[in-house]
């Protein structure tokens, strides 16, 4: 069973094959670009065009081994060490482990193709003679070494940026979706609670709040997908909400709705609806002290306020979600933050309102 790395060296070796006439292509082109480098006064008559046939043997060879190796070493280290985490150590391994093969590989062709056209003899080697005409091909490696480098790290950078903006979407996702399934058991536990209050104290009132909670979980349903709904929405949401604590409440429960605007804005589904369930939950309600709330908007805020007059007893339990949900939820979809401010007699949240990115 091959190993990862050695699967990695299949595919890229297979790649290359595969790809075999683009291969040929791409290195024939640069043989011909690179015939002026070897042969400046070729280009200056057809005679001299034919005799430049050892310098293009020698550049498509050059070209060929040069390409194949470069992207040999670039899989090899690809595999082992990351441009991310080790950069200054790839970088040198990779510059020497593909300086050093150049050199062997072009010495070699030099030593072959010298040979095969009489240059020398295997008897006479003109070592001085090769070692100079390595000089212009190791300039030349040198180039392709940094386009091999810089195409590696900008893949690997591309790579690694995507996965982790991809992570970091899911991570973003999988909070929010959590943040969102607390809502609907939050809103059912306490509307349960309300029922099971009004049911002994009146039937009437009791058949209306199961009317209206029914079309409240309604929206309830239609939103718990969205990240954003419509202010318009919501406000509606709201009213239908308040409407219903009036059947528990009647006149010990007074409220304002004043949002007008033209501006499509959004904010977080349900967001009215933690405020006006906390509102109701924790503070006094009475045929003395009526509870106050009311909706507005302010530029692009909107802005929920109710009397402040804390229970002396709450006995209804508290989830500790309210605030905090929505103060997460707003921290995953824009850099606006909610504001919260109290009063000796008034709690206000003030809500951003948000705009869809296009």
């Amino acid at each position: 069973m091959p190993t990862v790395i050695q699967q990695k060296k299949i595919q890229a070796i297979s790649g290359l094959w595969t790809s075999f006439p683009k291969f040929i292509g791409i290195n024939f082109m640069i043989a011909v670009i690179l015939i002026p480098v070897y042969c400046p006064s070729c280009l200056l008559s057809w005679e001299g065009l034919i005799s430049a046939r050892e310098d293009f043997i020698f550049a498509f060879l050059f070209s060929s081994v040069l390409s194949f190796g470069g992207s040999r070493v670039d899989d090899y280290y690809e595999a082992r060490i990351s441009w991310i985490s080790q950069p200054i150590k790839r970088l040198i391994l990779t510059v020497i482990t593909y300086l050093i093969y150049c050199f062997i590989a072009t010495f070699l062709i030099a030593f072959f193709i010298s040979w095969f056209y009489g240059h020398f003899t295997l008897a006479d080697v003109r070592w001085d003679y090769l070692v100079q005409f390595t000089k212009q091909p190791m300039i030349i490696a040198f180039v392709f070494m940094s386009l091999f480098t810089t195409r590696s790290w900008l893949l690997e950078w591309k790579k690694s940026a995507t996965e982790a903006e991809k992570l970091r979407t899911e991570m973003m996702a999988s909070q929010y979706q959590s943040l969102k399934d607390q809502l609907n058991p939050h809103f059912l536990f306490n509307s349960l609670n309300v029922l099971s209050n009004l049911v002994y104290e009146d039937a009437d009132r009791s058949a209306a709040f199961i009317l209206k909670l029914s079309k409240i979980y309604r929206y309830v349903l239609e939103v718990q997908q969205e990240e954003l709904v419509a202010l318009e929405k919501e406000l509606d949401f709201a009213k239908n909400y308040l409407e219903l604590q009036k059947i528990r409440f009647e006149e010990n429960l007074i409220y304002n709705i004043k949002a007008t605007g033209t501006e499509p804005l959004f904010l977080p589904p349900l967001s009215l609806q933690l405020l006006l369930e906390n509102a109701i939950k924790h503070n006094e309600a009475s045929q003395e002290n009526p509870l106050f709330i009311q909706i507005i908007r302010e530029g692009n805020e909107l802005w929920i306020s109710n009397t402040f007059q804390p229970k002396k007893n709450l006995n209804e339990p508290s989830t500790g979600i309210g605030l905090a949900n929505i103060r997460k939820r707003y921290e995953l979809l824009s850099n606006q933050e909610i504001q919260v401010i109290q009063t000796a007699d008034e709690f206000i949240v003030k809500l951003p309102l948000l705009k869809l990115s296009t």
